[in-house]
């Protein structure tokens, strides 16, 4: 039986997904594969965006992260937690201890506006400020003090919603969720009793998801409203596509139906507003040690589809303006990177080099593969893509003219089986092969967290929940919380010393 050793970098969902591909499909090969996973993460805890990038009042979307712990438990895979490529590691590193490695750390940064005032203090990357109310370990928890009246966020997606459901919702109705007390601290304190959601284009051309949308209109206490006219569909739309996506397309049908709605209530003079903007580009954000204001200008399409400005220009008295106009990977380093599409380039998730080849045993999944799209389940498909190249790469099948594994989804976790004792003896050099990585991580006094330290983690949080009276779980607030929890050295982040032995195993 064929053994390969895979490291996975990034333990979102791409990542995880791509691990749970690599054993499923190992399993399906005749004959079949055993693969062993590494997945490494330069935080301490695992899920990437689950944990850190879904609002905390979305636990149907969290309870993902049920799913993936399911992976992250098979004995076929490894989480190996606080190790950063780049700073700890190299990429030559990873080719040297494992047969192949995948890369899936997704995008991490937010698009830019490109207009005047952009830095102003107050004027923001909503990754920051997800970051920070999901309770990321990079971001200070007394980052955000919310003392603007007014904000607007640019952007309409269903970060852009997300954002403005945090910032108008009752922060009591958060008291249940696994939101950080320090975070849910500022946002008791809140002054914001108004937010502007705004759209470059109009509403038949918003990436709300309808259910998400829907959501914002449920809100107790707040009153939502679309700015007068913007609703209309060929008001600001010379080529008539508007109407037609309305009638034609099933999501974009559902979403004008809720705004259309929203246009035709009248205020009922809740304490707190949403209001909805479409046709409005930012060109100035106002302010010099605070932002002041933000000037749109209304848009519209010409007759033939191009978005252009009207050189109508309105002033929004806001204090704070949020950027969600979508996200952008970063390079890794030594990795090769396009530096116009912000994705690692790959053919079918197959790493590409300067000569245009494939690099041997280099992929990519996820974001970082194909860009910010989908949604996350998307990453499921995409990382069985990636997995297919690779076996047909490493172990043989399926090829070209094979007979193609089922889709993603159709294939179970193999179950623990007994082994002959050649079978055992290979599995194990296997395993052992990647120890290699295990040493170079002790040579450099590099502890890693492992999945018992994150299990450790999991039960501070669900403590410190009992211990405030909230809900199920609270998350703890800072890098330094967390390691302590796991019981590594405050002063010494890793935990490593010079009496202390490293772990035979990185996950145990």
């Amino acid at each position: 039986m064929k053994t390969l050793n895979v490291a996975v970098v990034g333990s979102g969902p791409a990542g995880l997904y791509t691990a749970e591909a690599l054993i499923k499909q190992g399993a399906a090969l005749d004959p079949p594969c055993t693969v062993l996973v590494d997945v490494l993460d330069r935080l301490p805890t695992p899920y990437g965006l689950v944990r850190y990038g879904v609002a905390p009042d979305h636990k149907s979307i969290k309870s993902i992260a049920d799913y993936l712990r399911g992976v992250l438990e098979h004995e076929g895979v490894r989480f190996i937690g606080g190790v950063h490529l780049g700073d700890d590691v190299t990429r030559a590193d990873l080719l040297s201890c494992y047969d192949a490695v995948v890369y899936a750390t997704g995008a991490m940064r937010d698009r830019r506006l490109g207009i005047p005032g952009e830095d102003v203090p107050g004027s923001i990357a909503a990754t920051d400020f997800v970051n920070w109310y999901c309770g990321h370990p990079d971001v200070d928890p007394d980052r955000f003090v919310l003392d603007a009246e007014s904000v607007a966020v640019i952007g309409v997606g269903n970060v852009a919603v997300d954002v403005a459901r945090i910032l108008i919702r009752d922060p009591e109705e958060l008291r249940e969720t696994d939101v950080s007390q320090p975070v849910l601290d500022v946002l008791l304190d809140s002054k914001v009793r108004e937010v502007h959601v705004i759209g470059r284009r109009g509403p038949a051309h918003a990436k709300f998801t309808t259910k998400e949308l829907r959501e914002l209109g449920e809100l107790a206490g707040v009153d939502v409203v679309v700015g007068e006219g913007e609703a209309e569909l060929d008001a600001f739309d010379a080529t008539g596509e508007s109407s037609r996506l309305a009638t034609q397309d099933r999501h974009v049908r559902g979403n004008y139906t809720v705004i259309s709605d929203w246009a035709a209530r009248i205020p009922a003079g809740a304490a707190r507003r949403l209001i909805l903007r479409f046709w409005l580009s930012p060109a100035e954000v106002h302010g010099t040690e605070q932002v002041e204001a933000l000037t749109v200008e209304r848009t519209r399409l010409d007759a033939d589809g191009r978005l252009v400005g009207t050189g109508e220009y309105e002033k929004l008295p806001v204090q704070m303006v949020l950027r969600s106009v979508g996200y952008q990977s970063v390079p890794l380093p030594g990795v090769p990177f396009d530096d116009r599409a912000n994705i690692v380039p790959n053919a079918d998730g197959r790493v590409i080099g300067p000569d245009g080849e494939p690099l041997p045993g280099e992929y990519v999944a996820g974001w970082l593969k194909r860009g910010p799209t989908g949604v996350i389940g998307t990453n499921k498909s995409d990382a069985a893509q990636t997995v297919r190249g690779l076996l047909a790469d490493l172990a043989g099948g399926p090829g070209p003219d094979d007979v193609q594994l089922p889709r993603a989804g159709l294939l179970r976790l193999p179950e623990p089986a007994a082994a002959t004792e050649a079978e055992l003896i290979e599995a194990a050099a296997g395993h052992a092969w990647s120890e290699r990585f295990n040493t170079l991580l002790a040579e450099r006094g590099i502890r890693p967290v492992g999945y018992s330290d994150w299990l450790k983690i999991e039960t501070a949080e669900k403590e410190l929940a009992a211990a405030l009276g909230r809900g199920a779980r609270v998350k703890l607030s800072s890098r330094a919380d967390i390691h302590a929890a796991c019981g590594l050295v405050a002063d010494n982040p890793l935990g490593w010393g010079p009496d202390t032995k490293a772990p035979a195993e990185p996950g145990s």
